[in-house]
């Protein structure tokens, strides 16, 4: 019997017939081979991934952090910005983390959604980190356990926004809509809030402009990434031998991709952004961004492949068991899969799942753990 389809009805055998044509998310082991596809199906890959004109803009102090934001060009659109932060008055080189900022459907901010600088927090990231980081910046508490800790805009988000101008009219006029039914609802600051409702419907539209220009959102997401890895690595004060990635969400997603593109990267922490494929359908397809389905790649791999492609490098996957962004049988799924990986290497203990009661989150529990374990992967050797 066919299995029905939440949000495909009477085309529910739609599904059977892709996968037997195209034998959908088949395993792809870890290794070499299984990294070069990666890069081939993002497909923005082959070119410099170094920052261009590099400088920076200011510097600060503030609660044991000291801070720089920083600039560069990656190529192509405005400069990024992005904020060094790491312990007051420590000498020496560090070990340095690669913090993401979530999607959220938020992209008026980035690094500010995860990290404190040198001004006040708005109003509306208050309310935002209650949600999603257990009321705080945890960029900062990281800086502050002794890291090194880069934290970047990226492609569409922040100082890397696209102007409301333009954004077509059409997509605006849809984001007003949904706006008005419940797209952050309650939260401060409507102009911001604005914003963000439209750059959401936006996304469909860099997505078709990827495709016609042969990449993925996924694939300039990851190349911006690694641009910001390859400046931390470059720094006087950081170990590049020491190097790891960590985000929530949408940033869980850059983790993976950079974590698997970059060579720098020698630990990633995912949080709350990780399922098979085959976990993903039914319901929880149509809530998740673009950077999630690098196109073609389900016909080499599963999502979990595509992350465990450089094992044995170390990996944490934490999942929240009530997120409402996936299923719990996906979520398992994709932990026995990814500990299948592990095992095939021969270091099964590199790989450490951790389930979290809860919705979809990175809490207060959830970072001291994650912060620990990086400590202990990227200890000096």
């Amino acid at each position: 019997m066919t299995q029905t389809f939440t949000h495909l009805g009477p085309y529910s055998d739609w599904v059977g017939a892709a996968q037997a044509l195209h034998l959908a998310a088949p395993m792809a082991a870890p290794g070499q081979a299984t990294q070069a596809r990666v890069r081939e199906v993002l497909g923005f890959s082959h070119m410099l991934e170094e920052p261009q004109d590099v400088r920076v803009e200011r510097r600060w102090q503030r609660a044991g952090v000291a801070g720089e934001e920083i600039s560069w060009w990656v190529g192509y659109g405005p400069r990024t910005h992005a904020w060094l932060l790491k312990p007051a008055g420590v000498t020496g080189r560090l070990p340095a983390v690669v913090a993401l900022h979530d999607h959220g459907g938020f992209k008026y901010f980035g690094k500010e959604k995860i990290a404190d600088g040198p001004d006040e927090t708005p109003p509306i990231l208050t309310t935002f980190r209650a949600e999603s980081y257990g009321g705080r910046a945890f960029a900062n508490v990281l800086a502050q356990a002794g890291f090194a800790v880069l934290v970047p805009d990226t492609f569409l988000w922040g100082s890397r926004r696209f102007p409301l101008e333009t954004i077509p009219a059409g997509p605006r006029a849809v984001a007003e809509t949904w706006r008005s039914w419940w797209f952050q609802a309650g939260w401060p600051q409507e102009d911001i809030v604005a914003y963000n409702a439209a750059a959401s419907q936006h996304e469909d539209v860099v997505e078709r402009y990827c495709a016609v220009l042969g990449t993925s959102l996924a694939g300039v997401v990851s190349y911006e990434d690694r641009v910001a890895a390859n400046y931390l690595a470059a720094r006087a004060d950081v170990d590049p031998a020491r190097l790891g990635c960590i985000g929530l969400s949408g940033g869980g997603c850059r983790a993976a991709l950079l974590g698997a593109t970059s060579q720098h990267i020698a630990a990633t922490v995912i949080v709350g952004m990780m399922s098979t494929y085959a976990g993903l359908l039914d319901s929880h397809v149509e809530s998740h961004t673009w950077m999630l389905f690098p196109h073609g790649w389900a016909r080499y791999g599963d999502w979990t492949d595509l992350t465990a492609c450089r094992a044995p490098m170390p990996l944490l996957v934490q999942y929240d068991l009530q997120d409402e962004l996936f299923s719990e049988a996906g979520m398992r799924a994709a932990h026995e899969r990814l500990a299948a990986h592990y095992a095939a290497v021969g270091q099964p203990d590199h790989y450490r799942g951790e389930f979290y009661p809860g919705l979809h989150k990175f809490d207060q529990d959830m970072q001291a753990a994650a912060f620990r374990w990086l400590g202990q992967r990227l200890a000096p050797a």
